[in-house]
This record gives C-alpha cells, structure tokens and sequence, in this order.
C-alpha cells in the first residue's frame, strides 16, 4: 500500500501526464511518453510552464477528492470496526482492586488505559466528566494505567501514586487523576511534586509514599499493562465502552453514539 506522501507524488504524475497527453497526438502509446520523459524530464516542467493555471487547479482538485476518499474510507472502516465491536464484544478482565466511578451495577462499563503525562488523556478526562453526568447511573468509569516509559517518564511514579490513594483512600484517587492532569506540565518535577499534591489532599505523605513503592501498587499496574496488551493497547488513552474498543481521544460525540447504541440494545433485551 502506499504511504500518503507516495500517493500524492504518484497524483502529481499521474496530473503531469494528462497534460503531456493533451499536448500529443493520440497515437502515442504509453511506451512512447514514458521513454520521452525518461530521455527529457524537462518536458514536464515545460508543460506546467506553459500550463500553470490548468496545472494548479487540476492539483488542487485531485487533493480534494483525495482528501474526501481519505475520508470516507475512514469513516467507512471505522464504521465496520463498530458494527464487529457490537457483534462481538471484547472481554475486560475485571480486578478486584480496580476504583469503580458511579454506579457499579451500571449497565456501560467504561475502561480507560491512560498515561498521565499523554497530553491526549487529560482531553480524555473531560470527555469521561461529560459522559458521566448526562448517563449517570448508567454508566461506570474505571481508571488504568499504560504508562508509556520510554517517552513518559513520570508517569508510572504518577500511577503507583493513584494506587497508594486509591488503597487507603478510595475515591479520593480520581481526585488525585483530576488533579495532576489538569496540572501534567508539573508532573515532569517527579515525586517533590505529587507529595504536594498528596499534602494539598491532606492526606499523610509519609504513608502514600510508602504504599507506593510496595508490591501491592506495583502488581496493580502490572495487571493493568498486561490486560492492555491483551487488548491490543498500545498507545493511550485506550477505551472500551461496553466491550467497544476506542483506541485514541476521540470526540465526545463518539462515545455517545456507542453508549446510545448499547443502552437501545439493553433495553430491547429486557423487552
């Protein structure tokens, strides 16, 4: 297949060409232009030369339509990937650690694989926020990690700090995942700085910065990355809505077209 750039340089030909073609006669055949262009590139540049109107407007219309089939063949996979992800629905293993967020009988379970230094996860966390006040009891949200070390390397620090929080605190954690991505600039100042918010908190400092470096946090996220990897995740943030995968932030509108769709189909099974 090829590459975008590939593409476009072919459509660039393929314009120059055309315009070879209309200043030829008919009868030379395609082993005749391609030997010509090979003996004189500069052919083609005389052609746009004397052609730069046509040139331009015929290039900017194929980057149109290109950038429209681009499109729509995105949109039409996406759509069968759906439709795949409601026929079949892939499996979360659940955790007994894991913090749920709202109901925990609701009817959509939402699972987040985030970083907390991914730009693309705090956008996340306002798309969740949204969703969890208009579904309310309706849906659920649970947090994992993915964080990605090699480019990210605060974020697992970041992470055994939720799971220390989130062992003797609970909820508290998402106040601390809230806290430090609408922050994530200052997570890059290491753990000075996630003790400041653990004091913010009024929490005990000495005893979350212990509980985060135990077995306990570690094994944690060490379950969470093996069940992204089961899924497939590889990059974050990672979602699956109601066993419908959504690999990246994309728009709210988005998920409240899969929610929508699984809360019809629940209620027509109760039916």
């Amino acid at each position: 297949m090829l590459s975008s750039n590939k593409t476009f340089n072919f459509s660039i030909l393929l314009v120059l060409v055309a315009l070879f073609l209309a200043s030829c006669s008919n009868k030379n055949s395609a082993q005749d232009i391609r030997k010509a262009l090979e003996e004189d590139p500069t052919i083609l540049t005389d052609v746009m030369k004397k052609n730069p109107q046509v040139f331009m407007e015929t290039l900017q219309q194929m980057a149109s339509e290109m950038k429209q089939q681009a499109l729509a063949d995105r949109n039409r996979k996406e759509k069968e990937i759906l439709e795949d992800a409601f026929k079949n629905p892939i499996q979360v293993q659940s955790h007994s650690d894991d913090l749920i967020i709202g109901n925990p009988n609701a009817k959509v379970k939402i699972y987040e694989y985030s970083d907390f230094q991914c730009p693309f996860c705090f956008r996340a966390l306002e798309t969740v926020k949204q969703l969890m006040d208009e579904y309310g009891k309706d849906v659920a949200f649970i947090y994992r990690h993915l964080p990605i070390d090699s480019i990210h390397p605060q974020a697992r620090l970041a992470a055994q700090y939720y799971e220390a929080i989130r062992i003797k605190h609970g909820k508290k954690a998402f106040k601390f995942h809230e806290t430090i991505l609408r922050n994530q600039a200052k997570i890059r100042l290491g753990e000075k700085y996630l003790l400041e918010v653990v004091k913010k908190m009024g929490l005990d400092t000495k005893e979350i910065k212990k509980l985060a470096n135990s077995k306990q946090v570690d094994d944690k996220i060490a379950f969470d990355i093996e069940s992204a990897n089961k899924l497939g995740f590889s990059g974050t943030p990672g979602f699956v809505v109601g066993g419908v995968p959504v690999k990246g932030a994309y728009p709210y509108a988005h998920f409240k077209k899969i929610i929508d769709r699984l809360l019809e189909n629940k209620t027509a099974d109760t039916k």
